[in-house]
């Protein structure tokens, strides 16, 4: 039975990857965010397809209740939560009528989440972290399994760290990068069929089996590390998120099929641990320093390979300088391609084989746009030389006359 249920979480996971181009980070983070009943953030521009993300999972679990609403600031609780009973105000009581609303759906997804009004935030932080609604002060269980909430930017203001802090798992969800990626989400057709479906039943058979994933010693000893090195450069982690974490490590490596934690399961830490934006590259360090260290040999070439060509784009078109930058540019991304090549040939066939890729792919892409402008730059002198050159025969015609 616990067999049968992983293949069909397996089959999901892959029909979706199949799906979204460049996504298979959150496909795996969610899947595992509702084995292990927590929530999920998407941080990202419009366009980015996440609310179209979420619904294809969603709508491949079937018997789960489904809760889909786009705060404004507007938005009143009702919306939310259910209109006030008319018949309990005749018995002078204030509760809501919550059938089909937030307090009994099993998943949900908020859409522009960190807009919600102040009389919003109050419930939605105990109902994501307590699964308690108060209705007529009365508290109320509800079935949320898990809550995704999207919103194009992080919240600056202190009055959302609560809502913010609810969300274990945090993704940051940009436009397609590779040119690959972008033609297939172009030829990609627009209505695909599901082959992959998963009952609600599977989900919490499947919740109660990677509750018994073993994290042994060894991952405990990686988590001690790399809190320790989070420390060491300044991140503040809660104790709280680092436990919260570990129910999301057991259901990474349930779904690849495992027992117990190992080192690639918590390379999902990277997206648990950061509070903002500019701390993410600094968890990845210190994750794939701990767990990695050929990936993270890897992401090293990457960040020297994005400091040249962010000093080559420094000098673009400046005649004075460009060409000589151009040219050393390119020198030092071919050194670098050449390195990052032997690192990822060494590190074979594995989980991380797709960041291998990605890495891969993304340094192409900066040595692509550096060899571009010099082929533009070489055609430019070249035409400059050819008008600049002297008419010979016109020349000798002249001194003839």
């Amino acid at each position: 039975m616990g067999e049968q249920i992983v293949d069909k979480l397996q089959a999901l996971q892959s029909e979706i990857k199949g799906l979204f181009v460049e996504r298979d980070e959150f496909v795996d983070g969610a899947l595992a965010a509702l084995l292990a009943r927590q929530h999920v953030l998407l941080i990202g521009p419009p366009g980015s397809g996440k609310s179209t993300l979420v619904h294809a999972l969603c709508e491949r679990i079937s018997g789960a209740t489904y809760f889909h609403w786009l705060l404004t600031k507007f938005t009143t609780p009702e919306e939310l939560f259910g209109p006030v009973s008319l018949q309990g105000l005749e018995q002078d009581r204030y509760y809501r009528v919550t059938d089909g609303k937030l307090p009994n759906a099993h998943i949900a997804f908020l859409d522009e989440i960190f807009k919600a009004n102040s009389a919003i935030l109050n419930a939605l932080l105990s109902l994501m972290n307590e699964r308690v609604y108060h209705n007529d002060a009365t508290p109320m269980a509800v079935p949320l399994h898990t809550l995704f909430g999207a919103s194009n930017v992080i919240p600056e203001t202190r009055d959302l760290d609560c809502l913010f802090d609810r969300f274990l798992f945090r993704y940051q969800v940009d436009y397609i990068e590779g040119s690959d990626g972008f033609r297939n989400m172009l030829e990609a057709p627009d209505d695909v069929a599901s082959t992959a479906l998963l009952s609600f039943a599977d989900l919490e058979q499947a919740r109660a089996d990677a509750a018994r994933v073993t994290v042994g010693e060894e991952a405990i000893g990686w988590l001690a590390e790399i809190r320790s090195q989070a420390t060491d450069r300044g991140l503040v982690v809660s104790d709280r998120r680092f436990r919260s974490s570990l129910a999301g490590l057991k259901a990474r490596a349930y779904l690849a099929g495992r027992k117990r934690v190992q080192g690639s399961d918590l390379r999902m830490l990277e997206h648990m641990l950061w509070s903002v934006p500019e701390e993410r590259t600094v968890v990845e360090e210190i994750v794939t320093a701990v767990v990695a260290p050929k990936l993270h040999a890897a992401l090293h070439i990457l960040h020297q390979a994005d400091d040249v060509h962010e000093k080559a784009l420094q000098t673009w078109f400046n005649t004075d300088e460009e060409k000589a930058a151009v040219t050393e540019a390119r020198t030092k991304l071919l050194r670098l391609k050449h390195r990052l090549e032997d690192v990822c040939t060494g590190a074979g066939e594995n989980e991380s084989a797709p960041r291998f890729r990605q890495l891969t792919a993304r340094l192409a892409s900066h040595l692509g746009e550096v060899e571009a402008r010099a082929k533009q730059l070489s055609e430019q002198r070249d035409t400059v030389v050819g008008e600049a050159e002297p008419d010979h025969e016109h020349t000798a015609a002249s001194r003839g006359a």
